[in-house]
């Protein structure tokens, strides 16, 4: 492809696993949260990188459809180090809007304003992510934010960070309710920075015990429906002192976002 960057690729493959859907979760969320999408509304010409889509870009494909809500003129590039899962992509591109290349943390020489990299460093150790993050803020353009996290296999649940140039924002948990046991289930879809901290005298392990006991006691408002039951769970945790951010609408859709500080790991 013309203009590709002959930059060297970055990062180390994906089992590349997807599903249609499986992203939703987040891609609504970038769509629609403040930081994201004033971001999105202020670029003159926005580029959105999608860092290691997998085997399908199908899920490159429905963050396209998401962004165009915000800006109909967003473009968004999929990034993959696999040649031939580039290769399998390309039907699907329709530039400039929508595209595929070859690249890595690197982002193959662009400057996105925003980066979506979801289910890619859990491969990595703890101690490579700050590494990594830096890369891709490195490459990006000024004031860029990099959205990193991890899903299960059908998009059930998912946790994510927002990183700035400056360091991580926030940490958001994004569940669907129906069957849902407890809220710390989602302890095992933690982003890489944070899954290994989920143990006593970590923030994040208090975080989410909090979070149980608040599920526990609203249990009363399940008679009400499980939403109910989730939005009485948030307002006891920000009783506790928990710093929630985000609209009631957010938190609805079974949300919970709090300052990365809050749930930081220890040094």
């Amino acid at each position: 492809m013309a203009g590709r960057s002959r930059l060297s690729p970055v990062g180390a493959p994906t089992r590349g696993t997807t599903n249609p859907n499986r992203l939703r979760r987040v891609d609504r969320w970038i769509a629609s949260a403040p930081a994201t999408s004033r971001l999105l509304r202020a670029a003159a010409s926005p580029l959105v990188v999608d860092l290691g889509y997998g085997a399908s870009p199908v899920t490159t494909v429905e963050l396209a459809r998401w962004l165009r809500r915000v800006r109909p003129d967003v473009r968004v590039l999929g990034l993959e180090l696999d040649p031939v899962r580039v290769a399998a992509a390309l039907p699907a591109a329709s530039p400039p809007l929508l595209d595929f290349r070859r690249g890595g943390f690197e982002l193959a020489g662009t400057r996105p304003v925003l980066v979506r990299a979801f289910n890619v460093l859990r491969q990595y150790a703890e101690d490579e992510v700050a590494g990594a993050w830096d890369l891709v803020l490195a490459s990006m353009a000024p004031g860029g934010l990099l959205v990193e996290g991890t899903c299960d296999e059908i998009g059930r649940l998912s946790t994510w960070a927002l990183v700035a140039a400056a360091g991580p924002v926030s940490l958001t948990l994004s569940m669907r309710l129906a069957g849902l046991d407890r809220p710390s289930t989602i302890a095992e879809r933690l982003p890489k920075a944070l899954i290994h901290r989920n143990v006593p005298g970590e923030r994040v392990h208090a975080f989410l015990s909090a979070l149980d006991t608040c599920w526990a006691t609203a249990a009363p408002h399940q008679a009400f429906g499980v939403r109910s039951r989730w939005l009485e769970t948030v307002r006891l945790l920000a009783a506790r002192g928990w710093p929630v951010l985000g609209p009631p609408s957010r938190i609805r859709l079974g949300e919970v976002t709090v300052p990365w500080a809050s749930v930081a790991p220890a040094p």
